[in-house]
């Protein structure tokens, strides 16, 4: 499986995972998507300075070839993942914590 489907599949499994599993539904508030810019920033900055300096190297037959600030856009797909998930758990755990018994 490359890398381009494994970050898809990530993106899908998260946004499944918000909506339909925790029902948590982050990806319709503007708030997650004001703090997703807020990381989006920061990751285009680590992920500039690792595959800029070939800290980190990517086969490129395993990744589409497009880049954004030396990184794959995969790369993106993964950080979005990953942040929607964490987010959505933390709201979902929150509710249970805060719900009455």
């Amino acid at each position: 499986m490359s890398y381009t489907a494994l970050a898809v599949a990530g993106v899908v499994g998260a946004v499944l995972l918000d909506v339909l599993v925790l029902r948590t539904r982050l990806v319709g508030r503007r708030v997650f998507w004001t703090a997703y810019a807020i990381v989006l920033l920061f990751q285009l900055l680590t992920n500039g300075w690792l595959t800029g300096r070939h800290v980190v190297r990517y086969d490129d037959s395993a990744i589409l070839g497009l880049h954004l600030v030396f990184a794959p856009v995969e790369d993106l797909l993964f950080g979005f993942s990953l942040v929607l998930q964490t987010l959505s758990w933390w709201v979902w755990w929150g509710r249970r914590e805060h719900a009455v018994p």
